[in-house]
């Protein structure tokens, strides 16, 4: 009996728990028993299977994006809920949504669902030929063609590495999309301006064991030039050395000529290692508002005292950036310092309050010495990403002190984001998306605008009367 002979349920929950139990039912077969032959066939019919569910996740992600069903959950967006609800990670959850923004059936708030961006490609994972590796190496490449490409030569493109991906690997089809990148713009001239906008970027790598950190970057040809200018004048050979007490600081057109030169004969680094070194020099004059400038930002760090004496360790940056403490001491030699005090015993904060509801900078500060992050249970967000909560059990009458406060991102802080349970609905009666739900957290002072589901048909909810909502702002 093929699969397409068996009776099958419709509704998605009873298909998906069947999944599950023919998943768990194979998990305790004694494979060792099978023949060769229906062992291979065993494995190629579980990677057929394995690639249709990758459209199918796809199929149910747009979904769940759709009717903003991650709310329900209580997270605000799509890759919450993937990150932290089903614990994919950051990583996963990032792959998952591409590949969904691929080959996934979105709808607009007209009610309109379109066609998918990668339509060949989603027929290919349909029928189980390639898998979702398969497509973010297609819409990867799809990406780096030039816009002025015309629209019939693209979709061609798009047929043509979807009929190579049923042959070859995801690394081969990144091969054969360079190849046909090479003969679509040989030359580079069909490049504009809108394509290097579209492509620039610049991101910072997690750290590694050993606390450095890889950069990843697509540049525009103005800041490269910027770049180039600003550059040699700070990592000129003997500038801004950190390895040498005397090498001259700052532009290499303010160094004493004489030192300059003494320090030129010193300096052993290669032209890579005073880039690096230049540009911390750079961003710190920046930060420190070094010739009558400006200070652009602060640099918040925490570290404990014994760590602090022994000059050992590892101090913590409100972004989560771990810095040793001996790189600390030279940062923090140029820094104006806050200090926050805790008990040795409890880590009580014994110092820092007033009396108002909003918290200070100081008291910001000094939840981050406590806090380093959000205080949620398993809730990895920086400080950078964090408000100054008030905690529900604050005592003596109201949030006075540090005590009453806490750090919390806006997924878990209930005078920012919404919880469960939480909602005010009401469905639109009139102009563009009439029929649809409206909802804004109940309660919430800070959200005074309502927000606009993609739901298609909605049924009146008990309790709320359709009245024109304040200020509609359709929101994906």
């Amino acid at each position: 009996m093929v699969a397409s002979e068996v009776l099958l349920p419709d509704d998605p929950a009873a298909l998906a728990r069947l999944l599950e139990a023919a998943a768990t039912k194979f998990g305790s077969l004694p494979l060792s028993a099978v023949t060769e032959d229906t062992l291979l066939e065993t494995v190629e019919t579980l990677e057929r299977t394995h690639r249709r569910l990758d459209g199918v996740d796809a199929a149910v992600l747009v979904e769940v994006s759709d009717r903003a069903v991650y709310r329900k959950a209580g997270y605000l967006s799509v890759h919450q809920y993937l990150a932290q609800g089903l614990r994919l990670g950051d990583g996963t959850a990032r792959r998952r949504r591409l590949s969904a923004a691929g080959i996934g059936r979105f709808t607009d708030l007209q009610g309109q669902t379109h066609p998918p961006v990668l339509p060949a490609t989603a027929v290919a994972v349909g029928e189980g030929a390639i898998g979702a590796d398969h497509v973010r190496e297609i819409d990867a490449i799809m990406d780096k063609i030039p816009t002025a490409i015309d629209a019939s030569v693209r979709a061609r493109a798009e047929v043509q590495l979807a009929w190579v991906a049923r042959e070859l690997s995801p690394a081969g089809v990144r091969t054969a999309g360079i190849r046909l990148l090479a003969h679509l713009d040989p030359d580079g001239t069909v490049t504009d301006e809108r394509d290097r906008k579209r492509l620039r970027g610049f991101t910072i790598l997690p750290q590694d064991l050993r606390l450095m950190s890889k950069v990843r970057g697509y540049l525009t040809p103005a800041l490269r030039a910027e770049m180039e200018a600003a550059l040699p004048s700070w990592a000129a050979p003997g500038m801004n050395n950190p390895d040498d007490p005397d090498s001259p600081s700052g532009t290499v057109e303010s160094a004493d000529p004489a030192a300059l030169a003494a320090a030129v004969e010193r300096d052993t680094r290669t032209p890579g290692q005073r880039t690096h070194d230049g540009l911390q020099a750079l961003l710190r004059a920046s930060r420190t508002g070094v010739g009558g400038g400006r200070r652009s930002g602060d640099l918040v760090i925490t570290v404990t005292d014994h760590e602090l004496a022994e000059r050992a360790g590892v101090a913590l940056t409100a972004t989560g950036t771990r810095l040793p403490v001996a790189e600390l001491i030279e940062v923090a030699a140029t820094a104006t310092p806050h200090l926050a005090v805790f008990s040795a015993h409890t880590g009580q904060a014994l110092y820092l309050g007033r009396g108002r509801r909003l918290a200070s900078r100081a008291q910001r500060l000094m939840l981050f010495a406590r806090d380093r992050g959000c205080t949620a249970p398993g809730c990895a967000a920086p400080f950078t990403r964090t408000q100054a909560h008030h905690f529900p059990d604050w005592a003596d009458g109201g949030p006075t002190d540090i005590d009453h406060l806490g750090a919390a991102c806006g997924r878990h802080n209930r005078s920012v984001g919404p919880r469960r349970g939480q909602w005010q609905t009401m469905i639109l009666i009139d102009g563009p998306h009439a029929g649809r739900v409206a909802w804004r957290p109940s309660g919430n002072r800070t959200a005074r605008r309502w927000r606009i589901n993609q739901i298609h048909h909605a049924e009146l909810l008990p309790g709320h009367e359709p009245q024109p909502p304040p200020l509609p702002q359709p929101r994906l």
